[in-house]
């Protein structure tokens, strides 16, 4: 259980959370969740990275919630700090949507975006 007044990096929906369980049971057994991170490329500079996790490696910030267990990147904690994790089926496609606070643009296809560090004054409060 988290201790109270820590600050949680990121929050997930219920329906990212039904994901991410859905994916982590479909894996056999191997995974325990999923790694969120950010990594440069696409037109807007830099694109969010998923993988499943099979173990948690050093410095992961963990965060658990709905049901769901979700390992962030320690080189990725600032640019995703009170970012809400979404997952959305729609017409034209599905897949998980980041409402992140530190992004600063998106490209047209919404695969790429720009980010900056969030205010770790902010978080502090």
């Amino acid at each position: 259980m988290a201790s109270a007044g820590k600050f949680q990096v990121m929050t997930l929906t219920a329906a990212a959370a039904g994901r991410v369980s859905e994916l982590v049971e479909n894996s056999d057994g191997k995974a325990i969740g999923l790694r969120v991170g950010i990594k440069t490329g696409g037109c807007a500079g830099m694109e969010y990275t998923m993988d499943l996790v099979e173990e948690a490696k050093a410095g992961d910030d963990v965060i658990e919630d709905k049901g769901a267990k979700l390992f962030v990147d320690p080189s990725a904690v600032l640019f995703l700090l009170g970012t809400e994790m979404d997952f959305e089926v729609t017409k034209f496609r599905s897949g998980f949507v980041f409402r992140n606070p530190n992004e600063v643009s998106a490209c047209g296809c919404g695969e790429s975006v720009s980010l900056q560090a969030a205010d770790q004054s902010a978080a502090a409060r």
